[in-house]
């Protein structure tokens, strides 16, 4: 009967851990989970209620130009978030702040598989941007 009673209670303190664990991996738990549409020549992303936020998430976006309109509708009410455009040539052609809100042009680059790099460093709030090939 102890035997059993100490194995019920050595099941307990695992289950325990792996809870507890699982629960504290980060303050936006189970993380940032934007959604995105990103189909040639139109890229958009939008994800709610970012809270202290650390991370660097990379999408790669079919540009059949030359250049991007970017629309950044964004709230961040803490910390940093940032947004990066790479031309299929690994060329920076766009770096904004996304607390900066509007519609920017990027610098011409070459076409084709281009990145999108949002950073986000303790930040809080909503972040919503669009990248579409520029006419």
């Amino acid at each position: 009967m102890r035997v059993l009673k100490a194995v019920w209670q050595t099941i307990v303190v695992v289950v325990s851990v792996v809870l507890v664990a699982g629960c504290s991996s980060s303050p936006t738990s189970p993380g940032v989970q934007p959604e995105i549409t990103n189909v040639v020549d139109n890229f958009q992303y939008q994800v709610t209620k970012v809270r202290n936020y650390t991370n660097e998430k990379t999408y790669v976006w079919q540009n059949t130009g030359t250049k991007a309109n970017v629309n950044q509708a964004t709230t961040v009410t803490g910390g940093i978030a940032t947004l990066v455009l790479l031309d299929a040539n690994g060329v920076e052609v766009y770096s904004r702040s996304l607390t900066e809100n509007g519609t920017f042009v990027s610098a011409a680059g070459v076409a084709g598989s281009w990145t999108i790099r949002v950073t986000y460093s303790a930040a809080s709030g909503t972040v919503n941007f669009r990248v579409q090939k520029a006419i």
